[in-house]
């Protein structure tokens, strides 16, 4: 809003009421509109003004919100045809009950980087996961820290709403997003691995009546084969990978086929529901996609108007100040606004949208490239984004059948490995480029 300038203490005011909102159960998308509103009037906006800051903020994550929904039709094939728990069948049975924890957590991690959302990706190993626990004597949270070590890595190289809102607040290319966060996803996977390696024989372990009996061949007549299972995320990773290929190399043939993302992801979700003859049910899987979606886009609009509250704020302006002031490189910006914004909200995607929006201006004023920024504030989301006020903390402990207190003890050990690809991705991106 020309003109306006909303005091840094009523943006601070505005998310701590959004934050204690949601802590006190309301649903989120009003908390975080409750907060922006009431922000803005203590900042010093006047009621026109305030509608002013919610449009233009909610407006922002348009982008964001139109490939959300676009990624809905990949997520919904790969959930409903049964593609997804037949490739994390595969990648268990393949590694055996000698590599449980690996095998786990890469088939947590390969699930949520084909473009399933990372709460049902574990819920979709979390069966596979107590049978083996039980059979091979492995904890409850070393289990539950494999499938959210691994989802955490596979996250943050997928076509996900967190991967697309850390692309569109920079204005990159959403392959270019999910390739720099390789070799962060790489190191985040085997920090899970090694840690929960350590923890397999800490905490309570995997009962008889938990564990699921996941030892029976998968029922061809009901899921695809592996082959089958694979073509619409592969086609999905070769269109996106072409991007790049052709912007670099600056080849006419290639640049012909740049397409967005919002193109990409349908055209391989209905190639791949084909491969697996499961056309005539386009309908019933873009449905359920839809369905699944609602909720998050729901979540990013309201992150959107708090969002346009920070921005119109000088909170920006602020932070930076504080860092000149006490010698620390700019460089940590990045990182610390996704640390920060996702621990506020427990959620990667809605943090990544308030880091983006809110201090994105400020992170690049400061000299990070926008690669860079935005593969530090992606990374730099996954710390600390699952505490008990948003909704991913309660569906893996349900998941796992594990009580709060329980749950409660697991999140140090998934901010190490959030912490490993944030560092991974500071050092790369901050300092080596």
């Amino acid at each position: 809003m020309e003109g306006l300038t909303i005091s840094w203490i009523g943006a601070l005011a505005g998310l701590a009421i959004a934050i204690i909102l949601i802590l006190r159960k309301l649903n989120p998308v009003y908390a975080l509109f409750a907060g922006a509103i009431v922000g803005a009037l203590i900042g010093g906006a006047n009621l026109e003004q305030t509608v002013n800051v919610l449009v233009s903020g909610t407006q922002s994550v348009m982008g964001t919100v139109i490939r959300v929904l676009a990624a809905g039709v990949l997520a919904g094939v790969m959930m409903e045809s049964g593609a997804a728990e037949t490739i994390a069948q595969a990648i268990v049975k393949k590694f055996g009950g000698s590599k449980a924890i690996l095998a786990l957590a890469l088939a947590t991690m390969i699930i949520t980087a084909v473009g399933v959302f990372i709460p049902v990706a574990v819920l979709i190993v979390a069966p596979i996961a107590l049978s083996v626990g039980n059979k091979m004597g492995i904890s409850k949270i070393a289990l539950l820290l494999a499938l959210s070590g691994g989802g955490k890595a596979g996250n943050i190289i997928s076509p996900n709403p967190n991967t697309i809102a850390a692309a569109r607040g920079f204005n990159l290319e959403l392959s270019d997003v999910m390739l720099a966060g390789f070799i962060p996803a790489v190191c985040g996977l085997i920090v899970t691995v090694i840690v929960a390696s350590l923890l397999k024989n800490k905490g309570v372990k995997v009962t008889d009546e938990e564990a699921v009996d996941n030892n029976k061949e998968i029922d061809s007549s009901k899921y695809p084969t592996l082959g089958k299972a694979i073509v619409g995320p592969l086609v999905a990773v070769i269109l996106l990978m072409i991007n790049p290929i052709g912007s670099i190399a600056g080849i006419d043939v290639l640049a012909r086929f740049k397409v967005d993302a919002m193109y990409i992801l349908p055209i391989a979700a209905i190639i791949g529901m084909l491969a697996m003859g499961q056309g005539s049910k386009i309908l019933q899987y873009t449905a359920s996609g839809i369905n699944k979606m609602t909720a998050t886009v729901l979540i990013l609009i309201g992150a959107g108007g708090i969002a346009g509250l920070i921005s119109a704020s000088d909170l920006s302006t602020q932070v930076v100040s504080l860092i000149e002031a006490s010698g620390i490189s700019g460089t940590f910006l990045a990182p610390i606004a996704g640390i920060l914004m996702a621990a506020a909200t427990a959620s990667t995607s809605t943090g990544v949208i308030l880091a983006t929006g809110s201090f994105g201006q400020a992170i690049l004023g400061m000299g990070t490239a926008p690669l860079a920024a935005s593969v530090m504030v992606h990374t730099g989301a996954t710390v600390i984004d699952s505490l008990p006020q948003g909704n991913y903390f309660h569906v893996t402990a349900g998941s796992m059948k594990m009580s709060i207190k329980q749950r409660m003890g697991l999140i140090p050990y998934e901010a190490i490995v959030g912490g490993t690809m944030t560092i991974v991705a500071t050092i790369i991106y901050g300092f080596l480029f």
